[in-house]
C-alpha cells in the first residue's frame, strides 16, 4: 500500500513516484529505450573530406604549353606539361604554399576548393593552369576504435563514408563475441552506449562514423536485483543476453511463488529522466536532480498484465520486488503468537511434569516420566 500511495515513512527517505504499467507506458519507453540512433541527431554519410592541420598536401600544375611560367620552352622532351609540387603538411595556420600562388588557404576544404584557388591565384600568369590536389597522409579526419578489440588504434576516416560496425571491424572485431559486449560512440564531447547486439539485431543503431569520432568496445554484463515471494534466490542476476524483458526476468527469479506471492503487487524500481517521467505523467516539480526514482507497478492478476511484460524492456540495474500476499502477514503473525504462548506456557509444562515425576517416585513406582507433556486431571500414578 504504501509503494502504491507513495507514502515517504521516514524524512530522510528517497522521494519516488509510482507509475501503473500501461500499454501508454510501455509505448513511452519505448521511444526512449537508450540507443545510438536516438542518441545522435547526424546519422547520414559523412561529408566531402577536408583537409586539417598536419595532413599531408599533394599538389600537381598543368600548364596548356610549355614556356608558361612552370614549362619553360627549352624543357626538351618531358612526360607532359606539369610540375609537382613537393609535398607538404598543412601548416598552423591551415596554409599550404604554392609557387607563385603564395599562402593558400587548404583547412576546412575539400581538394576540389583548393584547386580552385590555386588556379585562380594563377590564371593571369600561367597557361592555361589546371591543378591536381590530393591527400598523401591522412593526419587528422581520423576515427579511434579503442577497448576490447584485437588491434586498438586511429583509423583514417573512408571518404565513401562507414558505420560502427565497419569501424570495429577495421580494428580487427571484438575480443569476444558474447552478449556482454557493450560499445560506446563519443562525438563531440557527447556520449552514448548500447549493447553490441543493438548495432546487430537493430541496423538503425548501426550509423555512420565522422572524423574524429571515438568507439570504445568493453564487456561489462547487464544484471538486475530480485527479491520478494518467488520461487527462486533472492539476489543478483544475469540477463545472459543482449536484452530481456520483464516477464523474462520474473522467470529468471523462479516466478511467483503460489503460497505467498501476490500476482497484483510486481514492482519494478528504476531511474528515469526528467524527460522521459515527465512523459509517464510524473510531476516532476517534486523532485530534484536529472534522475527521477521511478517504481512501475505491475498487476499479474490481469492476464493483459504478461502481455505488458513480454513488451516492457529490462535494463541493467533493475530492481524487480514481487510482494508478499496479504495472507502470508497473517501467517507469520498468528506463526509469531504461537511461538509466544508456547514460551509463556513452557514453566507451566515443566512444574507440571516436575510434579508428575515426584508423584510417580512417591508411590514407589519404578517409572520415571522424561516427556514434557502436560499433565491434566492430577497426578499419574505408575501401574
Amino acid at each position: 500500500m504504501d509503494v502504491r500511495t507513495a507514502q515517504v515513512a521516514q524524512p530522510e527517505s528517497l522521494p519516488y513516484a509510482p507509475v501503473k504499467l500501461t500499454p501508454e507506458v510501455v509505448s513511452i519507453l519505448g521511444r526512449y529505450t537508450p540507443r545510438i540512433s536516438s542518441a545522435f541527431a547526424d546519422r547520414t554519410p559523412p561529408k566531402a573530406f577536408r583537409f586539417g592541420i598536419g595532413d599531408t598536401v599533394s599538389v600537381t600544375i598543368f600548364e596548356a604549353t610549355a614556356g608558361g611560367l612552370f614549362i619553360p620552352a627549352e624543357a626538351g622532351v618531358r612526360p607532359g606539361n606539369y610540375v609537382t609540387i613537393p609535398n607538404q603538411a598543412v601548416d598552423n595556420n591551415g596554409n599550404i604554399t604554392v609557387p607563385y600562388a603564395g599562402a593558400v588557404l587548404a583547412k576546412g576544404r575539400t581538394p576540389a576548393e583548393i584547386q580552385r584557388a590555386i588556379v585562380d591565384a594563377l590564371k593571369s600568369r600561367a597557361i592555361e593552369p589546371q591543378v591536381v590536389v590530393s591527400l598523401v597522409d591522412q593526419k587528422t579526419s581520423l576515427v579511434s576504435v579503442l577497448g576490447d578489440v584485437r588491434t586498438a588504434g586511429r583509423f583514417p576516416a573512408s571518404p565513401a563514408g562507414e558505420r560502427i560496425l565497419d569501424a570495429i571491424a577495421r580494428a580487427g572485431g571484438p575480443m569476444s563475441q558474447g552478449y556482454d559486449i557493450w560499445v560506446t560512440l563519443e562525438r563531440q564531447g557527447h556520449r552514448a552506449s548500447v549493447p553490441f547486439g543493438a548495432l546487430l539485431y537493430e541496423p538503425a543503431n548501426n550509423i555512420y562514423v565522422l572524423p574524429n569520432d571515438v568507439i570504445y568496445v568493453f564487456s561489462q554484463p547487464q544484471t538486475f536485483v530480485a527479491f520478494g515471494a518467488s520461487g527462486g534466490n533472492q539476489g543478483q542476476y544475469k540477463f545472459d543476453a543482449w536484452r530481456i524483458t520483464l516477464a523474462e526476468a520474473v522467470g529468471k527469479h523462479g516466478g511467483l511463488a503460489d503460497q505467498q506471492a501476490d500476482p497484483g503487487s510486481v514492482f519494478l524500481y528504476r531511474g528515469e529522466t526528467r524527460e522521459v517521467a515527465q512523459k509517464l505523467g510524473v510531476d516532476i516539480t517534486h523532485f530534484e536532480g536529472p534522475i527521477i526514482p521511478i517504481v512501475y507497478i505491475v498487476n499479474l492478476r490481469d492476464p493483459s498484465g504478461y502481455f505488458l511484460a513480454q513488451t516492457f524492456e529490462m535494463r541493467n540495474k533493475d530492481v524487480l520486488y514481487i510482494s508478499n500476499a496479504a495472507s502470508v502477514e497473517t501467517t507469520k503473525f498468528l506463526n509469531f503468537l504461537r511461538t509466544i504462548m508456547a514460551t509463556a506456557n513452557d514453566p507451566i509444562i515443566y512444574a507440571t511434569n516436575g510434579y508428575a515425576l515426584k508423584s510417580a517416585i512417591n508411590g514407589g513406582s519404578t517409572t520415571i516420566i522424561t516427556t514434557p507433556t502436560p499433565i491434566t486431571g492430577g497426578a499419574a500414578a505408575a501401574h
